[in-house]
């Protein structure tokens, strides 16, 4: 699973011209072509976040922006695959990586 952190929420960074909406969306569109075959599951935008406990909830301390879901044999060729990641266009953008483990 690749989570896409960034200082800002989807919902600014769509807060674009058409124009730059759609220079933006030609990017990410190139890189999902590319990776076409090992993308399991798109993914989507996220919106507000909330940080639960099991007593209290506050704000959010993570900002997800968004994910999806891909298969590679290992996280070489994970790697391989955000090299030059659009999402990487955003100032201060990062990445995480999770290995999803099978569950029997």
């Amino acid at each position: 699973m690749i989570l896409y952190t960034a200082p800002v929420t989807a919902e600014e960074l769509m807060n674009v011209s058409p124009k730059e909406m759609k220079q933006g969306m030609e990017i990410w569109l190139a890189w999902f072509e590319k990776w076409k075959n090992a993308i399991i599951d798109g993914g989507t935008p996220l919106g507000k976040e909330i940080h639960f406990t099991k007593n209290s909830d506050s704000k959010g301390k993570i900002k997800v922006i968004g994910y999806p879901i891909v298969e590679a044999k290992d996280m070489d060729v994970a790697k391989k695959m955000l090299a030059n990641h659009p999402h990487f266009m955003m100032p201060k953008a990062s990445i995480e990586v999770l290995e999803m483990m099978p569950m029997m």
